[in-house]
């Protein structure tokens, strides 16, 4: 198994190209099944998961190929079978997306229990509701679920929780659903706008993009299109994250600035502020790193966008460990995304679990380098950035999971002048 070797206490600089939005290729692959024409996307991360999809899509029947620097071409004219690979669709969590487009294109789709990170859990009930809101007959089985349509119809839906992936799947049944389609408490995600706006590229009438309420009206048909994955708003979290414990000055580039106000809000909460230059962000070396708000324990918390993201829930507990003063973590989506922390308790930091959703970090505090193992995509980040601020030697198994969220992560921290290597 590989593992990464990371040496701490090296300041970075430089600049990082930010890449395509893995949570944002998925449902753009997805989007493919619902044409027989070709569709082209640009900027695709070359990432673990992502690889997993493009095989799935492949034993589905569509043709996928490679079309020069991170860029695929999907073919779906002759989809063979709607049923989803077991075996893959259990590596992944976006395999579930595969639902809502063969519904659309063939009438039927059987998939397994999609996998993913162990975060807590993580429903798939409101995926259920919605496609059966929109006629699809499921069922639900040890194995997996099966769903049937002789004919989808716009619906007015009201989810139950904000899901990223059950509007996406929504939103992909309802472009061929006969009719108008209302999502209510839709998510906005920068992915799910990115989804959008592909769809209406391919001939869909989607309305309200960026907003909690979705308008649908059904076409007959969509056609082939040739859309950019826009950049992955979590891994630029990641790097500010990245500059701040470490002092450096790193420049971000071609990161779509707005969509980190309320990240903003939040580091800033732990003394972490930067520059916009255009498209890029700057960080400036030396933050002051102090934690700062009106109550006696400021809180750093996730939302629904555009909420702080909760995948960055992790990255914000590294550089709360490296702040002046105490701070409240509150993860509120997930039960199990804090247990990393014991991995940076065992690192040197002042950590206090309440509870299953609630930390109190104290800081700073001196980290030092340890033997950590990877449990999930973005604690994994966060264990790396932990052992790059660290004093001496960390290795890091399970880096698998770290690939499947971050493209080549040990090259671009070299070129910024990290020591880190990977090793068999």
């Amino acid at each position: 198994m590989e593992r990464l070797v990371v040496r701490g206490g090296r300041r970075l600089r430089g600049t990082v190209a930010v890449a395509g939005n893995k949570n944002a290729a998925g449902p753009l692959l997805a989007a493919a099944l619902l044409t027989d024409e070709a569709v082209r996307l640009r900027n695709v991360p070359d990432v673990a998961d992502v690889r997993v999809f493009i095989e799935m899509l492949r034993r589905l029947g569509a043709e996928v190929e490679p079309d020069g620097d991170h860029a695929w071409v999907v073919r779906a004219a002759r989809l063979a079978s709607g049923r989803v690979d077991p075996q893959l669709g259990r590596q992944i969590r976006m395999s579930v997306l595969a639902a809502g487009p063969l519904l659309a294109r063939l009438g039927r789709a059987e998939l397994p229990p999609p996998g993913g990170d162990v975060i807590g859990r993580r429903r798939v009930d409101t995926h259920l509701f919605a496609l059966q809101a929109l006629g699809a007959k499921v069922e639900a089985h040890r194995d997996g679920y099966q769903f049937s349509a002789s004919k989808l119809r716009g619906a007015e839906l009201l989810l139950d929780e904000m899901s990223v992936t059950a509007t996406e799947n929504a939103v992909m049944a309802a472009v061929l659903a006969e009719g108008q389609t209302v999502i209510r408490n839709a998510a906005s995600e920068p992915h799910v706008q990115d989804l959008c706006h592909l769809l209406n590229a391919m001939g869909a009438r989607i309305e309200g993009i960026g907003t909690n309420r979705l308008v649908i009206q059904g076409v007959p048909r969509l056609r082939g299109a040739d859309f950019t994955v826009g950049p992955d708003y979590l891994e630029v979290g990641s790097f500010i994250g990245l500059a701040a414990v470490t002092r450096s000055a790193l420049r971000i580039a071609n990161c779509r600035p707005r969509e980190h106000e309320m990240s903003r809000i939040m580091f800033n909460r732990l003394g972490v502020d930067w520059n916009v230059d255009g498209e890029d962000i700057v960080v400036p070396e030396d933050q002051a790193l102090e934690v700062v708000g009106d109550s006696s324990i400021p809180k750093i918390d996730d939302a629904p966008w555009p909420g702080f993201p909760a995948d960055l829930i992790s990255i914000a507990t590294v550089v709360a460990t490296q702040a002046r003063g105490a701070v409240l973590i509150h993860e509120k989506l997930f039960e199990s995304r804090l247990y990393f922390v014991d991995r940076l308790i065992a690192m040197g930091a002042r950590i206090v679990l309440c509870d299953p959703h609630r930390a109190v970090v104290v800081g700073p505090s001196q980290l030092y380098g340890q033997e950590l193992v990877s449990p999930d995509i973005r604690a994994g980040m966060a264990l790396l950035i932990a052992a790059l601020c660290a004093e001496g030697e960390s290795v890091i198994q399970n880096t698998r999971q770290i690939d499947r969220g971050y493209e080549r992560i040990e090259e671009r921290l070299v070129a910024l002048g990290a020591d880190v290597r990977r090793e068999c």
